[in-house]
């Protein structure tokens, strides 16, 4: 079993099963595939990984969700463990939570919805190298 995680967070059901059926395609058993409804379900996924001794390569959140928004959930995460690879995943995204989310929350890239199954792959695999 692999060592390593993806996680996708998004209050979308229909986005979290594509996000993880295109990953699941495109990188096999590499990675363990976790989803969250939220921002708090996402933050207590990423909590119960790192105990298990889980290292989580990428988060790839939504922006818009109730509670707590993406921009605020990734800098939350990057607080606690920087050297996750983040990406914001929006239709409505403002520039300036983008802006935020890069100077305060480390982001490294932002996909538009609906977005691409090769730039998500290409994306993930120039981000691990």
């Amino acid at each position: 079993m692999t060592d390593k995680a993806i996680i996708c967070v998004d209050d979308e059901d229909i986005v979290l099963e594509s996000l993880k059926e295109q990953l699941e395609r495109n990188f096999g058993s590499e990675f363990i595939y976790e989803v969250a409804e939220s921002a708090n379900e996402g933050l207590e996924i990423i909590e119960e990984l790192v105990e298990e001794g889980i290292k989580i390569c990428i988060i790839v959140s939504d922006w818009l969700m109730p509670g707590i928004k993406g921009d605020e959930f990734l800098i939350e995460v990057h607080k606690k463990y920087p050297q996750i690879v983040k990406v914001l995943l929006t239709g409505q995204a403002t520039q300036s939570a983008i802006e935020r989310a890069k100077e305060r929350g480390g982001l490294k890239a932002v996909l538009t919805k609906p977005w691409e199954e090769k730039k998500l792959v290409r994306l993930i695999e120039t981000s691990l190298n």
